[in-house]
């Protein structure tokens, strides 16, 4: 069947309102685990993540209706569960999309919290839509002279995804990017993009004003932006703008793509693909991982569905494109939300700096990788790559808790739930398997709270101090543990 027949045929997509947020509780985590294995297909937003405590353990998931009454019937006496909140009920609280152009095409510059002055307004208008997240890159570029690029592959909707490349002052070259950011993978996420937009903004402007920046309760001297300025940023916003423009449109908690090429008719939800599940790392996880496990999904209808084949979306491919330009990027985050972390190497499974044969790449632990709980398997990571890596973490996330206060914590990515075909593991196993590339240790950034992907206005506001306060002390804890192999 065509792909234009199966659109066609259908029909519209639940809205975020039909959803409600919960939480499961228990004070084993064992517990939790097994609800995981038991309804693999319902919607844990990034993925599933137990969060520890000394009293309860929790993990939150997003549900319809239906799916709640099932959760009730079928969980162990160990577990409770409670409605967080019926999306409905925050609806006129959700920060608005954006309708026009506050750039005008590029005429007006772009600027963040952290250049405003103490008692200056903080209204910096609602989420950017599409076009001004081009438009703002392209007033960066005027006020500025920093570099944009547009990536070789368009979306299935036929748009172009666009970045650019940052320097202190001098003329961008290509082996001075050390810095890689990039935004909206997930299409609900929303305020990614904001987040890379407003922060460069406020490094641009500050440099070229020799002032500092506070976020918060966090301040960085003109001396530290100008360091980090001088480490070379590399950044997307914005990798899958189809997805985005449908969720903005439609309010349905969006999170892939729109490619419909697996798509069953009777089912809206099983168009596109879970782009943070596409990278070249385990992506074949029915060969890979053991098969208790399930890290991403062949389940077109599953959120967390994996594509075709490693890189068949052109919006990995275009991410993947950037380390060709730029071969000296040493330093990646990917920017995402709801939880409230930094995630860092490995994803498949616990870190163990002591036996190098239990690696990615080595088939004799095909089918054993993913249970976390056992000790077949522990993915290998060189103990100073895990020292560093662990220091960085754990200094963004100070720093973002410092900016606002609210709770946010380092964890390795694989957290209790392992995960496969991601970036930042993608990010980081790339040296790994051709060690003529660059070394890239690889994010993701979680911003905000579990399951909170439909911002109000304050929270919003309070997501770009946290997570530009993070972004710049992420990269001059860079510049100190070194920015070259």
């Amino acid at each position: 069947m065509k792909v234009s027949t199966i659109l066609s045929l259908l029909p519209g997509c639940a809205l975020a309102s039909d959803f409600l947020s919960v939480a499961l509780y228990a004070k084993d985590p064992s517990h939790l685990y097994n609800v995981i294995r038991s309804n693999s297909q319902l919607d844990y937003g990034c993925k599933p993540v137990v969060l520890r405590s000394q009293e309860e353990h929790k993990l939150h998931a997003i549900v319809s209706p239906e799916q709640l009454q099932h959760l009730k019937r079928s969980l162990s006496s160990e577990v409770r569960i409670d409605t967080l909140n019926h999306f409905s009920k925050r609806q006129e609280e959700y920060a608005p999309i954006g309708s026009g152009d506050r750039f005008k095409g590029g005429k007006i510059a772009p600027r963040g919290l952290g250049s405003r002055k103490p008692g200056e307004s903080a209204d910096i208008g609602p989420i950017l839509n599409l076009d001004e997240v081009h438009s703002a890159l392209k007033g960066l570029e005027k006020e500025y002279g920093i570099e944009l690029f547009t990536a070789p592959h368009k979306t299935y909707e036929g748009r172009e995804v666009y970045g650019a490349a940052v320097n202190k002052a001098e003329k961008i070259k290509k082996d001075k990017q050390h810095i890689y950011f990039t935004s909206g993978i997930h299409a609900r996420e929303r305020g990614g993009p904001d987040n890379l937009i407003y922060f460069v903004s406020d490094l641009l402007w500050a440099n070229k004003h020799r002032k500092g920046l506070t976020y918060g309760n966090k301040t960085f001297t003109n001396t530290q932006v100008k360091k980090a300025l001088g480490a070379g940023i590399v950044f997307i916003p914005l990798t899958n703008p189809d997805g985005v423009a449908h969720d903005q449109k439609n309010s349905n908690l969006w999170r892939k793509n729109r490619n419909p090429k697996s798509a069953v008719a009777t089912d809206p939800r099983s168009v596109g693909v879970d782009l943070n599940r596409n990278f070249d790392f385990l992506w074949n996880y029915t060969l890979h991982f053991d098969p208790s496990v399930e890290p991403a999904s062949d389940n077109s209808s599953s959120e967390a569905f994996y594509g075709t084949g490693p890189f068949s979306e052109p919006e990995t491919r275009n991410i993947k494109w950037v380390y060709d330009i730029f071969p000296k990027i040493r330093w990646f985050i990917d920017v995402h939300s709801a939880v409230g972390t930094l995630l860092y190497s490995w994803g498949d499974d616990i870190n163990q700096a002591v036996d190098p044969e239990q690696n990615l790449f080595n088939p004799e632990f095909d089918g054993k990788r993913g249970v976390v709980e056992d000790s077949v398997y522990r993915e290998y990571i060189d103990e100073e790559d895990w020292y560093n890596i662990a220091l960085q973490a754990n200094r963004t996330t100070d720093a973002m808790v410092a900016a606002g206060g609210r709770s946010y914590a380092a964890s390795q990515a694989v957290g209790l739930y392992p995960t496969s075909g991601a970036s930042d593991d993608y990010s980081f196993s790339r040296w790994h398997k051709d060690k003529s590339v660059n070394k890239v240790y690889g994010y993701t950034m979680e911003f905000g709270y579990p399951t909170n992907f439909y911002p109000t206005t304050n929270e919003y506001l309070n997501n770009i101090i946290d997570t530009n306060a993070g972004f710049l002390e992420y990269i001059l804890t860079a510049i100190e543990i070194g920015l070259k192999d």
